[in-house]
């Protein structure tokens, strides 16, 4: 991004997260396999980190969602105030709770689905994570989402999270 300035506010936090976006590796080793971003992964771990440095816990690791049947887009509900999220897979209809929402979502009254602006309500799914300060504990949560219909991608939901190993975390999503 040589070549590139920013005059503060908003432009410094943009500038930032384009940065981040371009130096974090493109191959990560989650669920003990690597695998490479697709272009949608890209921008949405950008947006991810984008929204992240405003909230000041900077997601730093990241994965995205897959079904045991192989599909990669779902439905999904959350309740952000409760900081659960689960998926739904739009193949197979299993339902998976996503990060550590399966230890709570049970103990929460209502689930809410999501949907885009669009008004379709299927996505591709992106969490990642903040830590602690030289720790591999979870501090924040950030719920990414991708819709397949129009391809509007952003953060749907983010909460406290503390969850100790993010591996063990993001091998949920």
């Amino acid at each position: 991004m040589a070549g590139e300035t920013s005059s503060g506010g908003d432009g410094v936090a943009v500038f930032i997260a384009r940065w981040i976006a371009d130096t974090i590796s493109a191959r990560h080793d989650i669920r003990g396999q690597s695998w490479r971003l697709n272009p949608m992964n890209t921008e949405l771990k950008s947006q991810i980190i984008e929204y992240s440095i405003k909230n000041v816990y900077v997601a730093e690791h990241f994965a995205t969602s897959k079904c045991t049947c192989g599909c990669e887009t779902f439905t999904v509900v959350m309740n952000e105030d409760e900081g659960v999220a689960a998926r739904i897979c739009t193949a197979c209809e299993s339902e998976h709770g996503i990060g550590d929402s399966d230890d709570f979502i049970d103990d929460v009254e209502e689930v809410y689905p999501i949907e885009c602006t669009c008004g379709a309500n299927r996505f591709k799914i992106m969490a990642g994570v903040a830590l602690y300060d030289e720790s591999e504990d979870v501090r924040w949560f950030y719920l990414g989402c991708e819709c397949e219909s129009c391809g509007l991608s952003g953060v749907y939901g983010d909460w406290k999270n503390e969850f100790n190993g993010y591996r063990k975390l993001l091998n949920n999503v």
